[in-house]
């Protein structure tokens, strides 16, 4: 898409689709967030997680939504916090978060943790010692003040979120990072074309909203006779923007995520040329817990793979009724309801996450350096 083309898409799309109520909110927060790390000289990097939900009716009954319980991005979010990085994490509302997240997605509920002890609650002592270390971590980041979390639902939520706090870092030129693990939706609907109330199943019911004039169009979530009929627009591409426009100078990481290991690399490299990005890293639905693959102009192809004694199985139990088929920043969806482990005794299973973040920050590094030598006179 040409920039200019670009550019119309996204000033015609923020035109039609109202911001959030909490915009305004959000800004104020990042804002002060990013001028007290950017006055420190530190690393700034957002970390968007979790999926966004498409609204079929201006009253929200029904929408569409991209699955995603936001393992990568709250696993992610962790790593960058203990590697120094200030963190903006921009997730799904009640998705994973950062730290919580162990005793929040699982097979037990956080009460197994817990037990009555002399009329007091106190964390079972098989527990504590990891609880205690999790605890640790977090009280240490919000004492620092580097973690800021902000939240999203609607895909258009989440647009204006992203360029808003965009725009925000673009002063911390290099030194800010965009890490897209978020599934995004790939078509929405309208706000010209959504149905004021509930669509109804039954045919008595059925609303007749359309519009006025010769020349209005059907509402994109309609009943036709029993039948629901959906017809969705796809979602202007902004990653373009990101780099041309709203954070030029930042350090731009997505995701790839593909069923077929023959077109992995090649899918990854297409996004990169595509959309300008740093890195693209690419991760197959079966073995996304255990390897991945970086494509990058500065470096290339290179797999980050967990060593096979210190995997994990996992079986999926749950798959999405709808969403999108084409998730290209969907981090590690479906979730798992048991995982078998594989790991000998002893040695801990190892967190994908703890290698691919090092490896980032070392790619950061180079690429500060690179961006900062263009910027010297000759």
């Amino acid at each position: 898409m040409a920039a200019s083309s670009a550019q119309q898409a996204e000033s015609d799309y923020f035109s039609n689709e109202p911001p959030p109520k909490d915009l305004q909110a959000n800004v104020t927060l990042a804002r002060e967030f990013i001028s007290r790390h950017n006055d420190e000289g530190r690393r700034i990097v957002l970390v968007t997680s979790g999926g966004t939900t498409v609204p079929l009716e201006t009253h929200t009954v029904r929408y569409i939504d991209n699955f995603s319980a936001g393992t990568r991005g709250a696993t992610s979010a962790e790593y960058f916090l203990q590697h120094g990085y200030a963190v903006i994490f921009l997730h799904r509302q009640f998705s994973l978060l950062p730290y919580s997240r162990h005793y929040s997605h699982n097979t037990r509920s956080f009460l197994d943790y817990m037990r009555e002890e002399n009329g007091r609650v106190v964390v079972d002592e098989r527990q504590s010692a990891d609880m205690l270390e999790v605890l640790r971590q977090y009280t240490q980041v919000k004492n620092q003040g580097r973690l800021l979390i902000l939240s999203f639902v609607t895909i258009t939520e989440y647009l204006w979120d992203l360029r808003e706090v965009a725009q925000l870092m673009r002063p911390l030129g290099p030194r800010a990072m965009f890490y897209l693990a978020a599934a995004v939706s790939d078509f929405f609907v309208p706000r010209d074309r959504m149905v004021e109330h509930k669509i109804q199943s039954n045919e008595e019911f059925h609303q007749t909203e359309g519009g006025d004039g010769a020349n209005a169009r059907a509402p994109a979530a309609r009943t036709d006779g029993r039948k629901l009929v959906i017809d969705l627009e796809p979602v202007p591409k902004f990653l373009q923007q990101l780099v041309d426009g709203w954070a030029p100078e930042g350090m731009i990481v997505s995701f790839k995520l593909e069923t077929d290991p023959s077109i992995l690399v090649r899918k990854a490299q297409y996004s990169l040329n595509k959309y300008s990005h740093t890195l693209v890293i690419g991760n197959l639905l079966l073995t996304r817990k255990w390897e991945v693959v970086f494509v990058s102009a500065l470096e290339g192809e290179k797999w980050i793979r967990v060593p096979q004694h210190r995997r994990t199985k996992s079986f999926s139990g749950v798959a999405s009724l709808v969403g999108s088929a084409d998730q290209s920043s969907k981090d590690d969806e479906p979730e798992s309801l048991l995982e078998i482990g594989t790991v000998p005794r002893g040695e801990p299973a190892v967190e994908i996450e703890s290698l691919i973040i090092p490896e980032i920050e070392q790619m950061h590094t180079k690429y500060i350096e690179k961006i900062q030598a263009k910027a010297k006179p000759s």
